[in-house]
């Protein structure tokens, strides 16, 4: 069952009872190859084939499948915008993060470009502004930075490119003494600051920002450098091509590589501010 699930997100397409086909790239070699060692671990079989030809399936017809099954998934997460839209416009930032997450997810696994893509993604962007429009506590509210000294900052497990870069920020910016720990949504410290966590506690994704951008604006940081941070790594964690940076998907895919790794949430996050900073230090 656990392959199972990991061929679903990986966006396999069946071939038979017991084949499962992804198009030929290192990565997708990479995934079959873990998921072949997980099957044999159990004293399963399991064999990984790069194939060029399929005697009754045509490459069109193969590409039509894959662009099919991501049409399918995109449908599904536009009818949940909708329903957002319709129910719960303005009310809480959290079901919106979801989404753009879930987007991400299914445009990874979107080989050939779905014409159900654009779609999802123009609705997602509008219910994305509706919220911003009719948010009752968006980054224009007061902030008091002598309030948030030597506070213990939280956020999720298993920290990306946002978490990390917004840690960077914290400690650089706002709290040099800042202490960051990680907690589940359901179980956040009390007297802690929360950062990138689901909901609408602490300081998060809102509008068509994600979290490094509204702490930029949350405490009015004007350094030139860190609004180009801002810009990349908003590229990095949206995927929407916002700003057109590209340096920001280094630092993602270094934090992918070494959560692979298995490295603790907390070297996760350390490295990945020293990523940061290099980058910073980069940055004319």
């Amino acid at each position: 069952m656990a392959v199972w699930r990991q061929l679903q997100r990986a966006g396999v397409v069946p071939l038979g009872n017991s084949g499962y086909l992804l198009p030929s790239s290192p990565e997708n070699r990479e995934r079959f190859e873990w998921m072949a060692t997980a099957i044999r671990s159990e004293r399963g079989e399991a064999s990984v084939l790069e194939v060029q030809s399929i005697d009754n399936c045509s490459t069109p017809q193969l590409k039509r499948r894959f662009s099919d099954a991501s049409g399918a998934r995109f449908r599904d997460l536009l009818d949940d915008i909708r329903k957002v839209r319709r129910g719960k416009a303005g009310a809480s930032h959290a079901p919106i993060l979801r989404l753009r997450q879930r987007f991400q997810e299914i445009a990874t696994i979107d080989f050939f470009d779905s014409p159900m893509r654009r779609q999802a993604e123009r609705a997602l962007q509008a219910c994305e502004s509706s919220v911003a429009k009719n948010s009752t506590h968006g980054p224009s509210a007061k902030i008091v930075k002598s309030e948030y000294q030597g506070r213990a900052w939280v956020t999720r497990h298993r920290p990306g490119v946002d978490r990390v870069a917004s840690a960077w920020l914290i400690r650089n910016f706002i709290d040099s003494k800042a202490r960051f720990a990680f907690s589940a949504e359901d179980s956040i410290p009390a007297n802690s600051v929360p950062f990138d966590m689901y909901g609408d506690e602490g300081f998060g994704h809102r509008g068509e920002d994600c979290t490094f951008e509204t702490l930029v604006k949350s405490f009015r940081i004007r350094e030139a450098k860190v609004r180009a941070i801002a810009e990349m790594i908003h590229d990095a964690d949206l995927f929407d091509e916002k700003f057109g940076r590209r340096e920001g998907f280094g630092v993602d895919e270094i934090m992918k590589g070494w959560a692979r790794e298995g490295l603790s949430d907390r070297v996760l996050l350390d490295r990945g501010m020293q990523l940061v900073e290099g980058l910073d230090r980069s940055i004319r």
